[in-house]
C-alpha cells in the first residue's frame, strides 16, 4: 500500500475512533494533513475550537501564526505534514490525559511510519515528551537531536506566543534556523545512502609467512 493510501486509511480510522472519551464531546476528529512525501512533520498537542469544527489541524489563530513561521523558514504549509498527539479536542481545551495520549499513540506511530519524514518538529510540551521525557521545553527548544536515525527538533507551540508575547521573538528565531537544520539532515541522509550503496569490500586474508 502506498504512503498516501496508508495515511488515508489511518485518517478514516481516526474519524471512526471511540477508543477514549474524547470522541463523545468532540465535533470532528482531526487526523492530520499534508503530502505523503513530506520531508518535515510537525506534531502539535491537540485540536482546539476551530480545528474541532473544521476537522483540520492548526486552522485557528495558532495555525495562522504557524503559517507565518513556516514562511520565515522558506516553507509552505502545503509542503509539510501537520498532525497532533491527540486526534479529538479535549473539552474546554484542557490538557490531554495520559490514557487519551495512549489511545491515540498508535495512529501517530503509523503516520510517522508511513511518512518516514526526515525531520519531526514537536510543537509544545506534550509532543516533546514523546521523544524527550522529563525535559523542559524552555531549556531545549530549538536544539535538534538525532533519535533513531531521525532529526527531532523540539519547539514551543505557536499558541505560546499568542498568550505570552515575550516568546514570539524566540519562536521566530527557532523557525528561522529550520533551513539550516534541513540542510544538515539532508546531508546526513545522503551520506547514509551513499554508504549503504557502496559494495562490500572483499575480506583481506593475511597470508602466513610459514
Amino acid at each position: 500500500m502506498s504512503a498516501a493510501n496508508t495515511l488515508q486509511q489511518i485518517a478514516d480510522e481516526v474519524r471512526a475512533c471511540t477508543a477514549c472519551r474524547l470522541h463523545q464531546s468532540a465535533m470532528r476528529a482531526v487526523p492530520g494533513e499534508g503530502p505523503a512525501d513530506a520531508k518535515i512533520m510537525f506534531i502539535g498537542e491537540a485540536p482546539g475550537f476551530h480545528e474541532d469544527r473544521q476537522g483540520r489541524p492548526f486552522v485557528g489563530a495558532a495555525g495562522q501564526f504557524l503559517e507565518e513561521l513556516l514562511g520565515l523558514a522558506g516553507l509552505r504549509r502545503s509542503e509539510v505534514f501537520i498532525a497532533n498527539v491527540i486526534k479529538h479536542r479535549p473539552p474546554d481545551n484542557r490538557d490531554p490525559q495520559p490514557d487519551e495520549i495512549a489511545a491515540c499513540s498508535q495512529f501517530l506511530d503509523r503516520q510517522i511510519a508511513a511518512l518516514n519524514p526526515l525531520i519531526i518538529v514537536t510543537l509544545g510540551r506534550f509532543s516533546m515528551a514523546r521523544w524527550f521525557p522529563g525535559e523542559k521545553i524552555s531549556r531545549i527548544h530549538g536544539q535538534p537531536r538525532w533519535i533513531d536515525g531521525r532529526m527531532i527538533i523540539p519547539m514551543m507551540h505557536p499558541a505560546a506566543a499568542l498568550h505570552q508575547p515575550q516568546y514570539r521573538a524566540m519562536i521566530e528565531a527557532d523557525f528561522r534556523r529550520l533551513p539550516e537544520f534541513i540542510a544538515q539532515a539532508e546531508a546526513k541522509s545522503a551520506q547514509a545512502d551513499a554508504t549503504s550503496d557502496k559494495p562490500d569490500e572483499p575480506e583481506i586474508q593475511q597470508l602466513s609467512l610459514f
